[in-house]
């Protein structure tokens, strides 16, 4: 229960979720990029917290890597939920429609599918690759699956601390706020014109910059304060959390190349402690909807600068 209007700006209270007309409906969690790494370890943290009522849908797009991270965390788990492998390539919009339809309501969402980059490759040859993965199934993902979050729901797209507008070129940021206010779609035509300007080798001159994961994941940001902006009465009414999340830094594969000290790197498991928390916990914090998120505190759209003195990786 609230005890202050949680749409009044500056207010901060937690909401009590309300889950008492289905106490005893299994729920469905799923996690996007889940057989390694940060996806890996949510599902993991998620299905130890879970009832074995539940399930957590482990996804991605290689059927032999997603049936043996299932099989190897349901080897070492010790009660709580069920673990399924889905295979899910999430630069088809169809198939995330398809497996919303398949799996009905959802309880849990964390779209963390992201796309590889490497610093030593022209941005040309990826551009397609982050887009899609990153970008147009974010959109899809939002689409898709926020309308069918139970109440008491969690919508999580896992985005980074590059995601605010203080990280373009000013050139180019009041484009981005603009579409944000303006809807999803305006969000994707904002992004295809991005990708169209790196494909002719003008991005770096129309002010989106030369490291794609900027603009990358300024537009996941965007895609969610867009669709949040529409639904936030409704969700918070019904406890349900839309957000972008930031987990920090986290020492894999994928991010040695860009970082050349890594000592204050997390592990997969320490970046999904909160978000799993978050995810489960019965309250919500209203400040949180429609924002980026990282470790509990909201990272401002426009600054990137958090007000706490809270870890900063």
């Amino acid at each position: 229960m609230t005890t202050v209007d949680p749409n009044q700006p500056g207010a901060r209270t937690w909401r009590r979720t309300d889950r008492s007309q289905d106490l005893a409906a299994p729920r469905t969690a799923l996690v996007t990029g889940a057989n390694q790494n940060l996806g890996r370890s949510l599902v993991a943290g998620l299905a130890a917290g879970l009832a074995p009522s539940d399930r957590v849908i482990l996804t991605g797009r290689h059927p032999g890597r997603v049936a043996a991270a299932a099989r190897d965390l349901a080897a070492t788990a010790q009660g709580g939920a069920s673990i399924e492998p889905r295979v899910l390539d999430v630069r088809d919009p169809r198939a995330i429609r398809s497996l919303g339809a398949d799996l009905g309501e959802i309880d849990i969402v964390f779209s963390n599918a992201a796309s590889r980059m490497h610093p030593d490759v022209d941005p040309i040859d990826e551009i397609d690759a982050v887009v899609d993965t990153n970008n147009v199934a974010t959109a899809t993902v939002l689409r898709e699956l926020a309308p069918r979050m139970r109440p008491g729901g969690r919508l999580v797209i896992v985005a980074s601390a590059l995601g605010t507008l203080d990280k373009l070129d000013a050139a180019v940021r009041p484009r981005f706020a603009a579409a944000a206010e303006e809807g999803l779609d305006s969000v994707e035509r904002l992004t295809e014109e991005w990708r169209a300007s790196v494909k002719a080798g003008r991005a770096v001159e129309e002010g989106f910059g030369a490291w794609l994961n900027i603009p990358s994941k300024v537009a996941q940001v965007a895609a969610v304060r867009a669709v949040a902006a529409r639904r936030r009465a409704d969700d918070l009414r019904d406890g349900i959390l839309v957000m972008a999340l930031c987990p920090g830094l986290i020492d894999t594969d994928a991010s040695r190349p860009w970082f050349a000290d890594m000592a204050g790197a997390q592990t997969p498991d320490q970046a999904a402690t909160w978000p799993v928390e978050m995810a489960l916990a019965s309250d919500i914090d209203p400040t949180h909807y429609g924002e980026l998120v990282q470790f509990g505190a909201v990272l401002p759209w426009s600054t990137g600068v958090r007000n706490d003195d809270g870890p900063r990786r």
